[in-house]
Protein backbone atom coordinates (compact mmCIF):
# COMPACT_ATOMS: atom_id res chain seq x y z
CA UNK A 1 0.00 0.00 0.00
CA UNK A 2 1.40 3.40 -0.98
CA UNK A 3 1.42 5.97 1.25
CA UNK A 4 -0.71 7.95 -0.20
CA UNK A 5 -3.10 5.25 -0.18
CA UNK A 6 -2.80 4.10 3.77
CA UNK A 7 -3.33 8.21 4.44
CA UNK A 8 -6.82 7.65 2.43
CA UNK A 9 -7.87 4.81 4.62
CA UNK A 10 -6.44 6.69 7.74
CA UNK A 11 -8.36 9.67 6.97
CA UNK A 12 -11.56 7.47 5.86
CA UNK A 13 -11.55 5.73 9.60
CA UNK A 14 -10.92 9.17 11.16
CA UNK A 15 -14.07 10.47 9.21
CA UNK A 16 -16.32 7.60 10.80
CA UNK A 17 -14.91 8.10 13.62
CA UNK A 18 -15.95 11.94 13.58
CA UNK A 19 -19.75 10.74 11.69
CA UNK A 20 -20.37 7.85 14.31
CA UNK A 21 -18.98 8.85 17.31
CA UNK A 22 -18.14 12.56 17.32
CA UNK A 23 -14.45 11.36 18.41
CA UNK A 24 -13.15 15.18 18.54
CA UNK A 25 -9.58 13.22 18.52
CA UNK A 26 -9.89 12.22 15.62
CA UNK A 27 -11.13 15.19 14.39
CA UNK A 28 -8.11 17.01 15.80
CA UNK A 29 -5.89 14.50 13.64
CA UNK A 30 -7.80 15.76 10.29
CA UNK A 31 -7.47 19.17 11.83
CA UNK A 32 -3.57 18.74 12.13
CA UNK A 33 -3.87 17.47 8.56
CA UNK A 34 -5.62 20.09 6.84
CA UNK A 35 -5.11 23.00 8.92
CA UNK A 36 -2.02 24.75 7.01
CA UNK A 37 -3.37 23.69 3.80
CA UNK A 38 -6.63 25.32 4.22
CA UNK A 39 -5.11 28.61 5.95
CA UNK A 40 -3.09 28.83 2.99
CA UNK A 41 -5.82 28.49 0.49
CA UNK A 42 -7.59 31.19 2.27
CA UNK A 43 -5.01 33.30 3.02
CA UNK A 44 -4.17 33.52 -1.11
CA UNK A 45 -7.88 34.52 -1.69
CA UNK A 46 -8.17 36.91 1.42
CA UNK A 47 -4.54 38.60 2.00
CA UNK A 48 -5.36 39.19 5.51
CA UNK A 49 -3.97 36.43 8.03
CA UNK A 50 -6.07 37.52 10.53
CA UNK A 51 -9.42 37.45 8.26
CA UNK A 52 -7.77 34.30 6.88
CA UNK A 53 -7.07 32.67 10.67
CA UNK A 54 -10.75 33.51 11.38
CA UNK A 55 -12.24 32.10 8.12
CA UNK A 56 -9.82 29.29 8.54
CA UNK A 57 -11.58 28.62 12.28
CA UNK A 58 -14.84 29.08 10.55
CA UNK A 59 -14.57 26.34 8.01
CA UNK A 60 -13.46 23.50 10.83
CA UNK A 61 -16.00 24.62 12.76
CA UNK A 62 -18.22 24.10 9.68
CA UNK A 63 -16.65 21.02 9.12
CA UNK A 64 -17.09 19.58 12.36
CA UNK A 65 -21.15 20.68 12.81
CA UNK A 66 -21.65 19.07 9.21
CA UNK A 67 -20.05 15.56 10.03
CA UNK A 68 -21.53 15.66 13.27
CA UNK A 69 -24.75 16.33 12.37
CA UNK A 70 -25.27 13.98 9.13
CA UNK A 71 -23.79 10.79 10.02
CA UNK A 72 -24.75 8.52 7.54
CA UNK A 73 -23.77 10.93 4.99
CA UNK A 74 -21.62 9.66 2.67
CA UNK A 75 -18.63 11.84 2.03
CA UNK A 76 -16.13 11.04 -1.25
CA UNK A 77 -13.12 12.91 -0.32
CA UNK A 78 -12.19 14.43 2.77
CA UNK A 79 -9.86 17.18 1.22
CA UNK A 80 -13.12 18.00 -1.13
CA UNK A 81 -14.90 18.32 2.16
CA UNK A 82 -12.71 20.91 3.76
CA UNK A 83 -12.02 22.52 0.28
CA UNK A 84 -15.18 23.05 -0.31
CA UNK A 85 -16.50 24.39 2.87
CA UNK A 86 -13.29 27.00 2.24
CA UNK A 87 -14.60 28.12 -0.94
CA UNK A 88 -18.11 28.55 0.01
CA UNK A 89 -17.03 30.65 3.69
CA UNK A 90 -15.14 32.25 1.85
CA UNK A 91 -17.64 33.24 -1.04
CA UNK A 92 -19.71 34.52 2.25
CA UNK A 93 -17.10 36.80 3.67
CA UNK A 94 -17.37 38.34 0.26
CA UNK A 95 -20.83 38.77 0.09
CA UNK A 96 -20.84 40.43 3.94
CA UNK A 97 -17.83 42.84 2.74
CA UNK A 98 -19.70 43.90 -0.28
CA UNK A 99 -22.71 44.89 2.12
CA UNK A 100 -20.25 46.57 4.34
CA UNK A 101 -16.89 48.96 4.23
CA UNK A 102 -13.93 47.04 5.81
CA UNK A 103 -10.63 49.12 6.27
CA UNK A 104 -7.60 46.61 6.79
CA UNK A 105 -4.92 47.33 9.59
CA UNK A 106 -1.64 48.02 8.91
CA UNK A 107 0.28 44.76 9.66
CA UNK A 108 3.95 44.40 10.83
CA UNK A 109 3.84 46.70 14.13
CA UNK A 110 6.33 46.29 16.56
CA UNK A 111 8.18 43.67 13.76
CA UNK A 112 12.53 44.95 13.18
CA UNK A 113 12.77 47.11 10.21
CA UNK A 114 14.94 44.09 8.84
CA UNK A 115 12.58 41.61 8.82
CA UNK A 116 9.65 43.76 7.93
CA UNK A 117 11.77 44.92 4.72
CA UNK A 118 12.34 41.12 3.86
CA UNK A 119 9.21 40.31 4.43
CA UNK A 120 7.68 43.18 2.28
CA UNK A 121 10.12 42.16 -0.55
CA UNK A 122 9.10 38.36 -0.44
CA UNK A 123 5.16 39.56 0.15
CA UNK A 124 5.68 41.76 -2.99
CA UNK A 125 6.25 39.16 -5.14
CA UNK A 126 3.69 37.19 -4.41
CA UNK A 127 1.29 39.10 -4.51
CA UNK A 128 2.22 40.65 -7.67
CA UNK A 129 1.89 36.95 -9.28
CA UNK A 130 -1.49 36.59 -7.09
CA UNK A 131 -2.48 40.14 -8.44
CA UNK A 132 -2.84 38.57 -12.16
CA UNK A 133 -4.23 35.14 -10.41
CA UNK A 134 -7.35 37.04 -8.95
CA UNK A 135 -8.06 38.99 -12.03
CA UNK A 136 -8.94 34.85 -13.73
CA UNK A 137 -12.22 33.43 -13.09
CA UNK A 138 -12.96 31.49 -10.07
CA UNK A 139 -12.18 27.48 -11.05
CA UNK A 140 -8.86 29.25 -12.84
CA UNK A 141 -7.96 30.30 -9.52
CA UNK A 142 -8.85 27.36 -7.43
CA UNK A 143 -6.88 25.23 -9.61
CA UNK A 144 -4.12 27.39 -9.91
CA UNK A 145 -3.80 27.39 -6.11
CA UNK A 146 -4.46 23.83 -5.83
CA UNK A 147 -1.67 22.76 -7.90
CA UNK A 148 0.80 25.07 -7.73
CA UNK A 149 0.57 26.61 -4.20
CA UNK A 150 -0.67 23.68 -1.99
CA UNK A 151 1.33 21.13 -4.44
CA UNK A 152 -1.04 18.78 -5.08
CA UNK A 153 -1.53 16.67 -8.13
CA UNK A 154 -3.86 17.22 -11.26
CA UNK A 155 -5.56 13.79 -10.15
CA UNK A 156 -5.97 14.92 -6.48
CA UNK A 157 -7.18 18.73 -7.47
CA UNK A 158 -9.70 16.44 -10.03
CA UNK A 159 -10.99 14.84 -6.74
CA UNK A 160 -10.77 18.22 -4.70
CA UNK A 161 -12.92 19.52 -7.09
CA UNK A 162 -15.41 16.92 -7.74
CA UNK A 163 -14.65 17.15 -11.71
CA UNK A 164 -13.14 14.45 -13.72
CA UNK A 165 -8.76 14.38 -14.67
CA UNK A 166 -9.32 15.02 -17.89
CA UNK A 167 -11.87 17.99 -17.43
CA UNK A 168 -9.34 19.36 -14.77
CA UNK A 169 -6.06 18.69 -16.88
CA UNK A 170 -7.78 20.97 -19.34
CA UNK A 171 -8.63 23.81 -16.91
CA UNK A 172 -5.25 23.67 -15.52
CA UNK A 173 -3.66 24.04 -18.93
CA UNK A 174 -6.71 26.93 -19.56
CA UNK A 175 -6.19 29.04 -16.45
CA UNK A 176 -1.96 29.05 -16.88
CA UNK A 177 -2.59 30.19 -20.88
CA UNK A 178 -5.24 32.68 -19.66
CA UNK A 179 -2.19 33.84 -16.74
CA UNK A 180 0.64 34.13 -19.31
CA UNK A 181 -2.09 36.32 -21.23
CA UNK A 182 -2.84 38.61 -18.20
CA UNK A 183 0.96 38.95 -17.36
CA UNK A 184 1.97 39.29 -20.85
CA UNK A 185 -0.02 42.80 -21.21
Amino acid sequence: MTNKTHSMVSEKKLLYRVQAHKDAEAFGRLYDTYIEKIYRFVYVKISNHTDAEDITHDVFLKVWQYLTQNPQKRIASVSGLFYTTARNTIVDVYRKRAKQQVVPIEEGYGVPEECRMQKIDTKMEVETILVHVKKLKEEYQDIILLRYIEGYSVKEAAQILDKKYTHTRVLLHRAMKKLQEIISV
